[in-house]
């Protein structure tokens, strides 16, 4: 079976690594590589990566708009398309190609989560579970039909890194379930239900401001719902704290404002008031400074008694 392999982040690497050991990996498409943050040296996909390392060929089209890279597609006569993570919307022309069509390892319980960010989603609204679906693609964005699922509970020490991690090694097991269903006509996907369905869009900058209004499992939901990318934070004094972790507190300060440092707890960190009760910041980045935990927070000075974070 020839296959394409679509893909860009560090989730999509262990999906092509392990269909590249069983299968014919023709060509791979990632996105084009962009410089990094001082502009200096340009960062290749994780993807791209593997391919150089494994000397697959490798395409990095702008879009899918022109009708050269459809023709060369057309060319290839590829059997399956595979697609993880790849962050383009493929159009009708290419969907029609492949003889298998075109499937996608999305990070969610689909129908639930749609589109962008499903893992960092999971966890902000406090899901008892998580999980991958494995579905044909379709015109309409992750609307097609499922052909297998897996769940993971989501536990209590959970962030987006640690559920990410297993969802990318969950999803390339399933994947080569899905491929060998599909090689010997066994599938039996199944259409989403419309009315389970929900979206996620990519994050805006302020969506990761945290809100002292919430409750301490909210913001607590929202850290580690961001840790380590995209980083919730906070500001103060005009100068923003990234917040990588904290941990609900139960005790009440009913006499200060919320998002306001009420008391620091040595050899924990420094305690913040929330809507309901109070949460304790572990570990945090204040500007222009290293990442520091929650101890060395209060011995650095950083935070100070009665100051409110906004």
């Amino acid at each position: 079976m020839k296959i394409i392999f679509m893909g860009t982040p560090e989730f999509a690497v262990p999906s092509l690594e392990i269909i590249n050991k069983d299968y014919e990996v023709v060509s791979v498409f990632t996105k084009i590589d962009k410089p990094n943050a001082r502009g200096n040296k340009i960062n290749y996909s994780p993807v791209k990566e593997y391919a150089l390392a494994n000397g697959l060929k490798i395409y990095q089209p702008q879009n899918f708009k022109g009708k050269e890279i459809i023709d060369e597609i057309r060319k290839i006569q590829p059997d399956l398309i595979v697609v993880v993570a790849y962050g383009k919307i493929l159009p009708k022309e290419v969907i029609d190609i492949p003889k298998y069509g075109i499937i996608n390892v999305h990070s969610s319980l689909l129908p639930k989560y749609r589109g962008a960010a499903p893992i960092n989603a999971a966890l902000i609204n406090g899901d008892k579970k998580s999980g991958v679906s494995i579905m044909y693609v379709e015109e309409e964005l992750d609307a097609g039909a499922v052909i297998l699922q897996e769940e993971t509970e989501i536990t209590e020490e959970d962030t987006f890194l640690t559920l990410h991690d297993r969802l990318k090694n969950m999803g390339a097991l399933l994947l080569l379930k899905a491929i060998k269903l599909i090689e010997n006509n066994k599938v039996e996907a199944k259409k989403q239900d419309e009315k389970l369905v929900s979206f996620v869009k990519p994050f805006k900058k302020e969506d990761c401001r945290v809100n002292w209004n919430k409750t301490s499992r909210e913001i607590f939901n929202l850290v580690r719902g961001m840790n380590p990318v995209p980083t919730a934070f906070s500001s103060i004094e005009g100068k923003n704290l990234k917040i990588y972790s904290v941990i609900p507190y139960e005790k009440k300060y009913e006499n200060s404002k919320n998002g306001e440092v009420v008391e620091f707890l040595k050899g924990k960190g420094v305690v913040i008031k929330t809507a309901d009760n109070s949460v304790i910041i572990t570990s945090a980045k204040p500007e222009n400074k290293k990442q520091l935990s929650g101890v060395d927070l209060i011995n650095g000075s950083f935070l100070k008694i009665g100051e409110v974070l906004c």
